[in-house]
């Protein structure tokens, strides 16, 4: 009699289990990742904010005479010979100041205005300046806010605007008795000595919240999407290694 081939057990899935979990994983991350990019340059910021290493000023100014490439943190007392007193009389070194118009839900900047004097942030005796004309989205401070219509804003509305549209003026404040978080590349200016600027494909971060403060600041009004990309996330590692342990345990057996 002719010899038989072995029997397979139809009914048996195990060997497709881990392939179907490391599928459904390698999507859920697909998933999260969509999700993640669009939240915007908020979103990134929280993440570098959530995950950089924060040093003391000295070392921060050691790596910068040292020529290390190095993205980090640093806080302190932010401090400046050339602050300004604002009419609610602040010592302000940075105001930013932006008019926006509500479209297609979402805000958009049609004036933005800036000024900025030199400062630094100081730890005890030592301190290291920060390159203020580069914050840009980095900058992430509470803000002020005052809303109304683009009828409000009179000729300062872009042409041909519904006078309806809803608008705002935005300010960013940040003044000499505050204490900060930077983030950024030391190096060492010439005229100015160790700095903080971005680098390494990263922008200048500072910001006078706690960390975990500055974060859900950046994620106001989207916490169920962040949720969702945790989640997303967290469970695409976890079935994807799953997968991959049982595929291993099966190969072994």
């Amino acid at each position: 009699m002719p010899r038989r081939g072995p029997r397979w057990d139809l009914c048996d899935h195990r060997p497709v289990i881990p392939l179907v979990l490391i599928v459904a994983g390698g999507c859920a991350l697909a998933a999260g990742w969509w999700l993640l990019r669009g939240m915007g340059p908020g979103a990134r910021i929280g993440r570098i904010i959530a995950v950089t290493k924060v040093v003391p000023v000295a070392e921060a100014v050691a790596t910068a005479s040292g020529g290390q490439a190095r993205y980090l943190g640093v806080t302190g007392r932010v401090d400046s010979a050339e602050e300004w007193e604002d009419e609610d009389h602040r010592p302000l070194v940075l105001r930013r100041s932006r008019l926006e118009l509500r479209r297609a839900n979402r805000w958009e900047a049609f004036e933005d205005t800036r000024e900025v004097v030199p400062f630094e942030i100081s730890e005890g005796l030592e301190r290291i300046a920060v390159d203020g004309d580069a914050l840009d989205a980095g900058l992430v401070v509470v803000p002020r806010e005052s809303a109304g219509t683009a009828a409000d804003l009179g000729d300062r509305a872009p042409a041909g605007t519904d006078p309806a549209t809803p608008a705002r003026l935005r300010l960013d404040l940040l003044s000499s008795v505050d204490h900060a978080l930077v983030l950024g590349v030391p190096t060492v200016d010439p005229g100015r000595g160790p700095i903080l600027r971005p680098g390494l494909g990263r922008p200048l971060i500072l910001t006078n919240l706690e960390p975990k403060e500055a974060i859900r600041l950046l994620a106001e009004g989207r916490q169920g999407t962040t949720r969702a990309i945790s989640l997303l996330l967290g469970s695409g590692a976890a079935a994807i290694l799953a997968g991959a342990a049982w595929a291993l345990v099966d190969a072994l057996a």
